[in-house]
């Protein structure tokens, strides 16, 4: 369920990975079901015929406590030794297996869902058409902060960038070529041809990622400065997408509020001190807002 409420989940664990969780769920209880003993009499308020024949009979509803050889003995109605108590009769056979084809759906719906629904989402879901100038558009971006040329590429084989290299993206520092995940590619398609802008962090994410990618390209080799670079120009790009300034500064703004965090794990992106309102990484000394 994590999945569904941690959009930073989202981004490195595939859909299709919670549903084949849910589904292997519930065909575990669709398993455990078909085991279990079943009966096809018909189901009610308490007692039950079902029970109730199980029990031994009618006549178990008002048991009578009665003494034998010393010891008081719960026996049915008109009993009065266990000399009188029949055998009760054998349970019935098991019926046909009705009852379970509500696990079977599910299960059906789930196979439906990660089968058939789930690969028409996200970047592989687009034709081709969108995905070139998806592609198109974010690498003119990438040069424009780059300063030069720069191809992005969607890397959907998960090849360069993905869960296996735990990165949303990557560049050859001082080249031309940046790789991104395709969640990333699908998240900024959707805000610049859609105007779609999504989950907040999620969105701030991928800009901020692109904005990253662009400044290694133009040349810049540190993890830190090159992150306080690319929040800064990240409301630029996040403008340019499709969002109001106010919004893309509050993205960029919240990508440094959670930098600290993200640090933690991997203290090369840390920004440094000097990334600050004023300070020496500032790209705008003469303006209050920052980033």
């Amino acid at each position: 369920m994590a999945w569904f409420f941690l959009p930073g989940l989202q981004d490195w664990v595939p859909l299709w990975i919670p549903f084949l969780a849910f589904a292997a769920l519930e065909l575990n209880f669709l398993v455990a079901g078909l085991r279990e003993p079943w009966s096809q009499g018909k189901r009610g308020r308490l007692p039950q015929e079902t029970d109730i024949e199980e029990l031994g009979g009618e006549e178990w509803l008002e048991p009578v406590l009665v003494e034998v050889d010393g010891q008081d003995v719960f026996l049915p109605e008109g009993a009065e030794s266990e000399e009188d108590v029949e055998e009760p009769p054998p349970p019935r056979p098991r019926g046909p297996l009705l009852g379970r084809l509500e696990g079977v759906a599910v299960v059906a719906a789930l196979a439906f869902v990660l089968l058939v629904l789930v690969p028409q989402r996200g970047w592989d879901g687009l034709d081709g058409d969108d995905q070139a100038k998806t592609v198109a558009r974010l690498s003119a971006e990438a040069g424009r902060i780059a300063g030069h040329e720069a191809r992005i590429h969607c890397d959907a084989r998960g090849e360069a960038v993905g869960i296996v290299q735990h990165a949303d993206g990557v560049a050859e520092v001082g080249g031309r070529n940046a790789y991104l995940t395709p969640q990333i590619c699908y998240r900024l398609y959707r805000l610049a041809f859609k105007q779609d802008e999504g989950a907040f962090s999620q969105t701030a994410r991928a800009i901020a990622v692109l904005a990253h990618e662009a400044w290694h390209l133009h040349g810049e080799t540190d993890e830190g400065v090159t992150n306080c670079y690319a929040f800064q120009t990240g409301v630029s790009l996040g403008r340019r997408l499709g969002l109001s300034e106010g919004t893309a500064a509050r993205m960029m703004r919240q990508q440094l509020a959670d930098n600290a965090t993200f640090g933690r794990s991997a203290p090369e992106y840390l920004v440094p001190r000097e990334c600050r309102d004023g300070g020496r990484l500032d790209r705008t000394p003469g303006s209050s807002r920052f980033p």
